[in-house]
């Protein structure tokens, strides 16, 4: 049957219909078959330009029913200082993977926020030791808050470290953490004592200069580097993805924009260095962690395919619910 037209979703629209958690299943998901080779490659396409760039990411996958997604944000660092606008900004187009009939336009920051911390869940999931419960936040904005979230979901969390340049953004994480998680949460100043305190770690941050050294690091510590999504950016310290057990979401995409990349560029690893990629352990093709001892780090550079799953679970929930305006584009 031949779509009413395409559906409209506004940033809030998403953030009512997709919760962490289904995200999470979702993301789960899609790794799996990715790894099963039950999917074509997603691909990736980056454009600089002055004071900024672009890049779109795509990807196609078979549910219920075939979806293709393609996803194009913008990153302009002075935004804020020039025009008041966001850093980034970009939207998703949902089609039909059958017949290619645009079935949604939605924005895309929620979506990239939320499939980003469901993979940092998913990924300390299957990578973080059992017991881990300390855990050091390294970002406290958006993308912080969403890894939080996720981590409570898949591990019993009894302290966590708030840990940014702006201490006002880091003070309001720790009071709002506090009361929702029901634990402590406190801000830090000294990261090399509250990383060598934690079990867990996360990096989600725009910075271009690693900060998280290798000696800051204690045995066991799963590390979720989710920063880097360019080849300027840099979380890590070379010399720890070359010390550390380095699983990614995609290796070739992690090689050309990730943490993984500056440490290939330095001639400190190189790609058969990588133990897996996470659809590979997910789907049980490699072993995770071996043992407690193990530093395991997760470059994350966002695969298409999260946003194929998360936009996929955004557009059934609005269609069955009636969120949205539908416009005919071919009119």
């Amino acid at each position: 049957m031949k779509p009413a037209g395409t559906l409209l979703l506004k940033r809030s629209d998403i953030a009512a219909l997709l919760s962490v958690e289904e995200c999470l299943a979702a993301v789960e998901q899609a790794f799996m078959l990715h790894a099963q080779g039950k999917t074509p490659p997603p691909g990736i396409l980056g454009i600089h330009t002055t004071g900024g760039g672009f890049h779109i990411k795509a990807g196609l996958l078979e549910l219920d029913r075939s979806y293709f997604a393609a996803k194009t944000n913008a990153n302009f660092p002075q935004n804020m200082k020039r025009f008041g606008l966001p850093l980034i900004q970009g939207t998703i187009v949902l089609c039909d993977g059958e017949n290619g009939y645009p079935l949604a336009l939605m924005d895309s920051m929620e979506i990239t926020i939320i499939r980003t911390g469901a993979a940092t869940g998913l990924a300390a999931k299957y990578l973080a030791r059992p017991d881990a419960n300390v855990v050091t936040i390294c970002g406290c904005g958006n993308q912080g808050r969403i890894s939080l979230r996720a981590l409570a979901g898949v591990r019993s969390l009894t302290r966590v470290y708030a840990f940014d340049i702006d201490a006002k953004q880091a003070g309001r994480f720790a009071i709002d953490f506090s009361q929702e998680l029901g634990i402590e949460v406190s801000t830090v100043d000294d990261l090399a004592k509250a990383v060598a305190e934690s079990d867990i770690c996360v990096t989600c941050t725009p910075s271009k200069e690693p900060f998280l050294k290798r000696e800051y690091v204690s045995q066991g510590t799963f590390i979720a580097a989710v920063g880097a999504d360019s080849e300027e950016k840099q979380e890590l310290e070379a010399a720890l993805i070359q010390s550390s057990k380095v699983v990614v979401d995609l290796l070739d995409q992690c090689a050309t924009i990730g943490e993984l990349h500056h440490a290939l560029e330095k001639g400190l690893v190189t790609k058969s260095d990588v133990h897996a990629e996470l659809g590979e352990v997910i789907a049980g093709r490699k072993v995770g962690r071996t043992s407690l001892d193990e530093v395991i780090i997760y470059d994350s550079t966002g695969m298409a395919l999260q946003d194929v799953a998360a936009a996929a679970i955004v557009y059934e929930k609005a269609i069955s619910s009636g969120r949205g305006m539908i416009v005919n584009l071919g009119e």
